[in-house]
C-alpha cells in the first residue's frame, strides 16, 4: 500500500504509567483532522506521538497499537522512511546538514523522485516564508537558519515534497511560526495535523482535543462550536501578544497605550 492511499489511522488503547488501561478503544485519525495533545509536562503527550510516528505495535513503553487503514502497518511502511505516511517535527528539530537550502530541498526531491525541481524549490521556500516571519532565500545555510525558520521549512517540505498525510507537531509555536497560516495550509492541502501543545489558541483551534494524565489518554474532546466565541477572543489575545513581542524583539519601548484591553480577556 502507498501512502497516498492511506485513508485512516487507528490509536488502540494501551495502559498508563500503572499498567491500567487508558480511558477510550480507539481514535480514528482521518485526512483533514486537526487533533491537540494538551496535558501537564510529563503526562505523556510526546510518547503518544511517538507511538504513532513509529507506528507502534504493543513494542513501546505504552502499549499502544496503530492501525493503517484498519490493518496493522506492513514492515516497509514502518522501517522504510519513503514509505512512512508520517512527518514528526518537534522543538529540538535541527538540520546538521552543511548545505545552502536549495540543494537540501532538491537533494530530497531526488530522493522522492519527482520532477519539476525548480518549481518545487521555488514553491517551498514561498510557501516557507507564509510561515514565518524570519524570510529566508535558496542560498542560504542550512545551519544557519533559526529554529523558527528550520521548522517552517520542514513543515513547508513535508507538504509540498514528502506529501505526507500525517504532520506531527510537538511544541513548534515557540518557534515563532505563524500558526494560523500553518493551520489553514494543512487543511486546505487535507492533510492531518496533531499539535502537541501548551498554547491555549492551538488547543481550541482543533477539532478534536486529547487530554493526557499518568502517561495515558483520560479525555478525548470534540467541542465542535461550543467553543466559538472564546476562540475569537483568544485569537484576539494572541495577535497582540504576537505583535508586542515582534515589537519588543526589533526593540522599541512599549508604553501604556499598548497594555492589553481587560475587554478582550475571556471572563472567568
Amino acid at each position: 500500500m502507498r501512502r497516498d492511499q492511506m485513508s485512516e489511522i487507528t490509536v488502540l488503547a494501551g495502559t498508563n504509567r500503572s499498567g491500567k488501561r487508558e480511558g477510550f478503544d480507539q481514535i480514528i485519525i482521518r485526512p483533514g483532522d486537526t487533533l491537540s495533545i494538551v496535558g501537564p509536562t510529563g503526562s505523556g503527550k510526546s510518547a503518544f506521538i511517538n507511538d504513532i510516528e513509529v507506528l507502534a505495535q504493543a513494542d513501546t513503553v505504552t502499549g499502544r497499537r496503530i492501525l493503517v487503514n484498519g490493518v496493522p502497518p506492513s514492515d516497509e511502511m514502518a522501517r522504510d522512511p519513503s514509505k512512512k505516511p508520517i512527518a514528526l517535527i518537534t522543538q529540538s528539530t535541527r538540520v546538521i546538514a552543511d548545505l545552502d537550502v536549495s540543494r537540501f530541498l532538491e537533494l530530497h526531491i531526488e530522493a522522492r523522485k519527482q520532477t519539476h525541481i525548480e518549481d518545487l524549490i521555488e514553491n517551498t521556500i514561498a510557501l516557507t516564508n507564509e510561515f514565518t516571519g524570519e524570510q529566508i532565500t535558496e542560498a542560504m545555510s542550512m545551519t544557519a537558519l533559526s529554529g523558527g525558520q528550520t521548522r517552517a521549512l520542514l513543515i513547508a517540505d513535508a507538504i509540498l515534497i514528502g506529501r505526507t498525510p500525517i504532520l506531527l507537531l510537538d511544541e513548534v509555536e515557540n518557534a515563532g511560526i505563524f500558526k494560523e497560516r500553518v493551520i489553514s495550509c494543512i487543511k486546505e492541502c487535507r492533510k492531518t495535523v496533531i499539535f502537541v501543545t501548551h498554547d491555549p489558541y492551538l488547543a481550541l483551534r482543533t477539532d478534536r482535543r486529547i487530554v493526557m494524565s499518568n502517561g495515558a489518554v483520560v479525555k478525548v474532546l470534540e467541542p465542535h462550536d461550543r467553543e466559538r466565541a472564546t476562540i475569537a477572543r483568544v485569537s484576539e489575545i494572541d495577535d497582540l501578544l504576537w505583535g508586542l513581542r515582534e515589537r519588543i524583539r526589533s526593540g522599541e519601548l512599549i508604553g501604556e497605550e499598548d497594555a492589553i484591553d481587560e475587554k478582550i480577556w475571556v471572563p472567568a
